[in-house]
């Protein structure tokens, strides 16, 4: 998949995202007559965050690519693709690149990010990961996670940089798993790391 499909799917899983829920209302009201306001609002049950986590890592593994956000120097959002490793247990994402990219600018001058994944060709939901991201250069490190394709792109791990986003917040949408947008705020459930539980 290039970036511009990517891209393009990105939208169209969002989309899905916002609307699947409300179809069995609008089905409802059109074989009724019933108007799909005339019937009460249900909230989704909510689930416990292990459950929340759980359904996340579901959605996080049907995927190899995500998004990365990061803000330029004027605050624009900038997007791009990205191939992470498995969220580790307490859901830190790892990331490679190189030290000479613009993303890795962007976070040595504003660590705030956002990590993006979606099911899209199925729609069965979405995970955002907003956190902060360290670029690591350790060597140890890059040595434990190295990937085939290093040799090339990165000869002796010059230039490479890792990335560490630790979670601050994890919204999710999982529809087999029952995470589901509140019906009237279309809010996601989410999961706040800075809070005990």
């Amino acid at each position: 998949m290039n970036r511009k499909e990517f891209l393009q799917h990105t939208f169209r899983g969002f989309v899905a995202a916002l609307t699947i829920p409300y179809f069995s209302k609008l089905i409802h009201a059109k074989t009724t007559g019933a108007p799909s306001a005339a019937a009460p609002e249900e909230k989704p049950k909510s689930l416990a965050r292990p459950q929340l986590l759980a359904a996340a890592r579901e959605i996080m593994a049907g995927q190899t690519y995500c998004a990365l956000v990061t803000q330029d120097a004027n605050g624009r959002p900038q997007i791009r693709t990205m191939n992470p490793f498995p969220p580790e247990d307490d859901m830190t994402v790892w990331i490679a690149t190189s030290t000479q990219t613009r993303k890795a600018q962007h976070m040595r001058t504003n660590p705030n990010v956002t990590l993006y994944y979606a099911n899209h060709a199925q729609a069965t939901g979405y995970v955002a990961i907003t956190g902060h991201a360290d670029l690591i250069d350790d060597r140890a490190e890059m040595i434990k996670r190295k990937r085939a394709y290093w040799d090339e792109a990165f000869p002796g791990f010059k230039n490479l940089v890792l990335i560490k986003v630790t979670p601050e917040r994890l919204d999710v949408v999982n529809y087999k798993a029952g995470a589901l947008n509140d019906p009237l705020t279309w809010r996601s459930p989410t999961v706040d790391f800075k809070k005990a539980w």
